[in-house]
């Protein structure tokens, strides 16, 4: 079993701005080719009743979708959603402002479905929930085709995203590696478009049920554990070997002349006094026998209880 990219779904609304129709276009373009853009305009409103978007990103296989729309209580709105399981699970409205198209920026562009380095910056998108599940939104929007392996030169962009005072900065670099005299390469960035801005307004989050119902994965595409072989975070492997207790006596080691000195100080200061009469009295009487073998030679008796006049 293989998960396959997710597809994106651009809609325009009745009435939809030429304003907004250049900025999904513009990002029609940075999915590519996971993304499908229709071009007639449709007479709902995701967030009353998401019965349409539904059946439309059922027909067009597309879990992600944009639908753009404006009006005066809410200038150039696009609306970012997903479903899960054919059901629209989280709704967000972003007011679009200060946009600069893609085709202002001079310069080259990347090449078709590479996958782009996602960047975003700000405290809100740790601290508050609504920013939080809008990063796992925009996760999911830009993070590109399924890849098992990383080639240096094959990384050709950097979307950043910084959220700051309630403002959703949206920025697209292209990469450029220099020399730089090391292994290493200098890395130099150069804005190539789409620019704009956002700002929040209304927002339908799925409930923390549904959320982790949806992170669940099938039982196949779980990677098999092998056991005592872990992996850090960087993707460095470690493996524990279990060996048997060894015996320390039976080490051999490296011989030193001072190590053998410090042993022979040490087994002198360990011969007891028992330990040296015993050993003077095998010493005589080794000497007493040699001395009765031979003629002549008359036999010495020491008598240890024998007192002195």
């Amino acid at each position: 079993m293989v998960e396959l990219s997710k597809n994106t779904m651009f809609v325009k609304g009745q009435t939809c701005s030429d304003y907004l129709n250049k900025v999904m276009k513009d990002l029609h373009l940075l999915k590519k080719p996971n993304s499908v853009y229709l071009s007639k305009k449709n007479d709902f409103r995701p967030m009353e009743d998401p019965t349409p978007i539904e059946f439309l990103a059922k027909k067009n296989a597309a879990p992600l979708f944009a639908f753009g729309s404006h009006n005066k209580k809410r200038p150039n709105n696009l609306i970012l959603g997903r479903t899960y399981d054919d059901v629209v699970m989280d709704l967000v409205e972003l007011g679009v402002e200060n946009y600069k198209p893609m085709s202002s920026f001079k310069n080259e562009k990347t090449s078709l479905g590479s996958k782009p380095v996602v960047h975003f910056s700000g405290e809100a998108f740790e601290t508050q929930f609504d920013y939080g599940r809008l990063k796992n939104l925009f996760l999911d929007f830009f993070q590109g085709p399924k890849i098992d392996n990383v080639r240096l030169n094959g990384i050709e962009s950097v979307i950043s995203i910084v959220a700051h005072e309630g403002v959703i900065r949206f920025r697209n670099y292209r990469i450029h590696l220099k020399k730089s005299g090391t292994r290493l390469p200098r890395v130099e960035l150069e804005e190539m478009g789409p620019r704009f801005d956002m700002r929040m307004r209304r927002n339908e989050f799925a409930s923390e049920d549904l959320f982790k119902r949806s992170l669940k994965q099938p039982k196949e595409l779980k990677p098999k554990k092998t056991k005592n072989i872990d992996k850090s975070a960087l993707g460095t492997t470690f493996g524990r070997v279990h060996m048997e207790r060894q015996d320390y006596g039976r080490l051999s080691t490296r011989s030193m002349k001072g190590l053998k000195n410090k042993a022979a100080k040490v087994a002198a200061q360990n011969f007891t006094a028992p330990q040296a009469v015993g050993s003077f009295a095998a010493t005589m009487k080794r000497s007493d026998s040699s001395n009765n073998e031979g003629p002549g030679n008359k036999r010495v008796k020491f008598n240890a209880t024998e007192k002195s006049d």
